[in-house]
């Protein structure tokens, strides 16, 4: 028994080196090119050129350069020395802005194409670079969030492992998480509703004038945060109620990566619609209060499921 633990250690630890430095490797060429981009270099059109763009071209610069630190703290010593919130945070968006896109990405990377070269985009160049982009995505996609899970399992083993009903430590939330997390599931099925709707064709809460901007892009993203506004429901009723999958796993993997996407997602949407100027299929109210509603949700359903793994780790430590 012992030797198969040793085993099972030393494939977690040499999964999570790949995946770490694989995630490295692959963020590296989206940074430089973003880098380039903010400083006017390369520029697809002249639009990008413009002050808003190169603001919103240095964040997500930021973000990758994040990204690379994170995955190089999963696979060295000192990462699990690391302030438990400074790890957290940052990961709870990445994975909220990554899987989802890893899941889109087949489609919607020709779309982007596509549609930047209707808008008289430099395709030579323009081609290899959204090519690296797509690559540097799927790449950190697949690596950050399996270095993730190495990095947690050893850190916080309650977080991934062990059934979904760890029973009930004196003082527990468990009244408070069902009541809230019911709340929150009806949101996101309203948002997910709403979302789906617009997905499928649907008119109303949109600008009559702006109905030729739903592109692809736009009806797939919006498929996406409703699909996953709905399984972030389930996932958090699964949590809070302990039904469902007899294993934890499943439904905090759903819920961490459906609040996450919901806020980033949502937030990002806000910040770029603002800052570029760029017109949305959305009238302003409707674009607002979606917004709105997914970036409120998805920072509740994160207290949500930080209230049930505290609750967790309290009642998995007094039944050892």
């Amino acid at each position: 028994m012992t030797l198969m633990a040793v085993r099972s250690t030393s494939r977690m630890i040499r999964m999570r080196r790949i995946c770490g430095y694989g995630t490295v490797i692959s963020v590296m060429p989206y940074m430089l090119i973003k880098i380039a981009w903010t400083f006017g270099l390369f520029l697809p059109t002249e639009e990008m050129g413009e002050a808003d763009w190169r603001a919103i071209n240095a964040t997500t610069a930021v973000l990758a350069a994040v990204g690379i630190l994170l995955a190089t703290a999963f696979v060295r010593p000192w990462g699990e020395r690391l302030p438990a919130w400074l790890v957290v945070i940052p990961v709870w968006v990445g994975t909220g802005l990554l899987v989802p896109m890893l899941l889109l990405a087949p489609v919607l990377g020709p779309a982007a194409m596509s549609r930047d070269e209707q808008a008289e985009a430099s395709t030579d160049l323009w081609a290899y670079e959204q090519t690296f982009v797509m690559i540097s995505l799927v790449g950190v996609g697949i690596g950050l969030p399996l270095a993730l899970a190495g990095y947690a399992r050893a850190r916080w083993p309650e977080a991934l492992s062990g059934p979904a009903d760890p029973g009930e430590a004196p003082g527990n939330t468990l009244a408070l998480q069902t009541t809230v997390a019911r709340l929150l599931a009806a949101g996101c099925v309203a948002l997910g509703v709403v979302k789906v709707f617009w997905a499928a064709g649907g008119e109303a809460g949109l600008d009559a004038g702006s109905l030729a901007h739903r592109d692809m892009w736009w009806h797939l993203l919006s498929l996406s945060t409703g699909v996953w506004a709905f399984a972030g429901a389930w996932g958090l009723l699964a949590l809070t109620s302990r039904r469902g999958p007899k294993r934890f796993l499943i439904p905090m993997a759903v819920s961490w990566i459906s609040s996450g996407m919901l806020f980033s997602y949502s937030l990002y949407g806000l910040l770029t619609n603002l800052g570029t100027k760029r017109p949305a299929p959305e009238s302003e109210l409707a674009h607002l209060l979606a917004g709105q509603a997914g970036t409120v949700l998805g920072v509740l359903m994160g207290m949500v499921i930080l209230l049930v793994l505290h609750d967790r780790r309290r009642a998995l430590r007094g039944a050892a």
